[in-house]
């Protein structure tokens, strides 16, 4: 019997290689944040690839739209504003509460993250920036907020998301949720 070999140079198939960041797909990125000043902010570098869902809310709205439409291999490098990133620093959201009002708390420092809630009881995070005798200086402002963020970023992977994860509106992955 004659035994033909055939070789293709350049070209083989990947998985989801030519499916494009959309609505309702699941996105596995790489990713290095930096602030104005250069400074590394947060890296996946060393980790796995951070997973999303698109167009869901799960990154911010920014860099979701920045991410529309690339594929996998594609780098970008995106400058985000404030408006579409964590927002503006708002004035009101830095308080002044009594000490007391943090009874049970062991040692209050500054830079301390506490839990609080709003007038409907939804959580948030408000950070201890100054205390005094008997007042403590808390805001509520996310840490990145005001700020432009640098993002370099480079697509790994990129499917269709399944039915149970368009319903929780996040990725799954192996049994396990990604929150």
């Amino acid at each position: 019997p004659l035994l033909t070999i055939v070789i293709v140079l350049g070209s083989f198939y990947i998985p989801g290689a030519n499916m494009k960041v959309g609505k309702d797909k699941v996105v596995l990125m790489h990713y290095t944040l930096k602030n104005d000043a250069g400074d590394v902010i947060d890296s996946s570098d060393g980790a796995d690839p951070l997973p999303f869902l698109q167009g869901h809310g799960n990154i911010i709205p920014g860099l979701e739209s920045a991410l529309e439409g690339s594929k996998v291999g594609d780098k970008l490098d995106v400058s985000i504003k404030p408006e579409e990133g964590y927002g503006e620093r708002m004035k009101d959201a830095i308080q002044e509460i009594p000490s007391s009002a943090l009874q049970g708390v062991d040692e209050v420092k500054v830079g301390m993250q506490l839990q609080s809630q709003d007038k409907d009881g939804n959580a948030f995070l408000v950070t201890v920036t100054k205390i005094d005798d008997d007042k403590i200086t808390v805001d509520g402002n996310h840490p990145l907020a005001g700020q432009t963020l640098h993002f370099s970023v480079s697509i790994e992977s990129v499917r269709k998301a399944e039915a149970e994860e368009l319903s929780h509106g996040h990725v799954h992955a192996d049994g396990q949720h990604h929150h």
